[in-house]
């Protein structure tokens, strides 16, 4: 069998395709009553880099974000992670106000060179009991730990070996899977591999927006490929050392691409393939999908997939996390006058569409987050419906979902950020409106607890429902995280 037989399973294709197609336009998405009885998981989201701090404290190696915010001009106003929100400081503040707002589960990265300073080498004990703080801290507020082994903090060590694109990267990742489960396995009852890898592989390796900041197309492939094996042999390790029944998962930006006419199809087509198909074909259907490896064939003749990969990247997994905020418009370029790209990214000189430059990301109607992204709940009902549909024995997480607005604190010490608590609204209804439609959705995690250090726009932008004060520290719940505490202690959309 050839390399392009080994790697095309025609079911791979359109994996969740309904996310073009949109419930009826009379849709109501500020209705109230929709319940989320126990066990369904109402909880918050964070990562490491973006509220620990503590950056060269107990051990902690540098990472491929420490280099890429130290780096001039890269991340907006110079901003780095050194400090963040000082969650690595203010462990048991953060843990009372987790606790205060009633979340039933909180969903947490760990520091991969906080663990391995280097990447490679035995654990740092000072980094393990962090998190072993955190995990008991926790347990004994009877909040349920969701953790995630890597949220886009490669150890800067590896990089310089090679990164992502770099097959070996693949199996020291699972060598620091051990080292957490054997720590943190009969305490964590689910967990996370990778979160989003579509950003770590397009954006750190192809557009350059992100850490580490290179613009080689070939390298993101690969990237994405190793993204893949990882996840399936971390996976692997996470079920062999933790107790059983622990819960394994990955989690994934689903991109919902719209028709924009003028070669549409084929425009949602390639972003489905590249965006979607890329990680939920190896993953879940053991096969990278033929219409990604026909888009790429001028980029990379995928070389880098060996015999047997496809088998390691297809673990069972007992969820599926989702990863949503907002949708892209797409058409075909004629390749005549000014190319259009309003794919929500930050513009670079290089593309995260490797293969695809030819796709037109077109401007989107409002409203908008700060962000600038469009806000479409019907897309997220969409995904999950396309989801269900696709995968039907799987469940699903939202593990990632919420919004950015220029949040003030008034003069009383209040923050009421209205907007924040009419997307949530509105997405929590898609979430009760896809159970309707039979899809087996099991939690939502706000993102995010609080605000934090948000990538290369550094402390521009405000997600959390709870606000931080970078100059003091202080933690001020906004009128969102009320809401969404209500929320928590009712079970029921008010």
């Amino acid at each position: 069998m050839g390399r392009r037989e080994a790697l095309v399973n025609h079911l791979a294709q359109h994996v969740i395709g309904a996310v073009t197609s949109g419930p009826e336009p009379a849709a109501d998405y500020l209705r109230t009553g929709d319940v989320f009885e126990r066990p369904f998981l109402l909880g918050a989201a964070t990562a490491a880099y973006q509220i620990e701090g503590a950056a060269d404290e107990d051990g902690r190696g540098r990472s491929i974000w420490d280099t890429y915010s130290h780096t001039p001009g890269l991340v907006a106003g110079g901003d780095t992670g050194d400090v963040a929100a000082d969650h690595y400081h203010r462990l048991g503040e953060d843990l009372d106000l987790m606790n205060g707002l009633g979340l039933d589960a909180y969903r947490f990265s760990i520091s991969w060179p906080r663990i391995q300073p280097g990447g490679t080498g035995p654990a740092n004990r000072r980094g393990l009991d962090f998190y072993s703080r955190l995990v008991d801290g926790l347990l004994e507020r009877g909040i349920t730990p969701v953790a995630t082994l890597y949220h886009w903090d490669l150890p800067q060590e590896l990089e310089d070996a090679g990164g992502w694109p770099l097959r070996d990267t693949a199996y020291r990742f699972a060598e620091y899977a051990g080292l957490v489960a054997d720590a943190l396995g009969d305490r964590v009852p689910m967990w996370t591999t990778i979160n989003e890898p579509w950003a770590a592989a397009y954006l750190g390796y192809g557009s350059g927006v992100m850490a580490p900041g290179r613009t080689d197309g070939a390298a993101a492939l690969a990237a994405v490929h190793h993204l893949n094996l990882g996840h399936g042999l971390a996976a692997a390790t996470l079920r062999e050392r933790s107790a059983p029944g622990t819960s394994v998962s990955v989690t994934l930006n689903m991109h919902a691409a719209r028709d924009g006419g003028d070669g549409g199809p084929e425009a949602v087509e390639r972003v489905d393939a590249l965006a979607n198909g890329a990680f939920l074909g190896p993953m879940l259907r053991g096969a990278y999908p033929e219409r990604l490896l026909t888009d790429t064939q001028d980029v990379t003749d995928w070389s880098f997939l060996r015999d047997g990969d496809l088998d390691l990247i297809h673990q069972p997994l007992d969820s599926l996390g989702v990863n949503f905020y907002s949708t892209v418009t797409v058409r075909m370029w004629d390749g005549t006058g000014e190319k259009t790209s309003a794919d929500g990214h930050k513009p670079s000189t290089a593309t995260p569409w490797v293969g695809s430059e030819s796709v037109e990301f077109l401007p989107q109607p409002g409203p908008f987050t700060a962000m600038g992204w469009n806000i479409a709940p019907e897309a997220l009902e969409q995904v999950l419906v396309g989801l269900g549909n696709a995968f039907p024995d799987l469940p699903l997480i939202v593990t990632e979902n919420g919004a950015a607005f220029d949040d003030r604190r008034t003069p009383a010490g209040g923050v009421h950020d209205t907007g924040r608590i009419d997307y949530l609204h509105r997405h929590l209804v898609a979430c009760a409106r896809a159970r309707e439609r039979g899809v087996d959705l099991r939690g939502y995690f706000v993102w995010s607890l609080l605000d934090n250090f948000e990538w290369a726009h550094g402390y521009e932008k405000r997600f959390g429902v709870v606000h931080v004060d970078y100059d003091t520290q202080r933690r001020t719940v906004k009128d969102s995280g009320h809401w969404y505490a209500q929320l928590a202690r009712t079970r029921r959309i008010g």
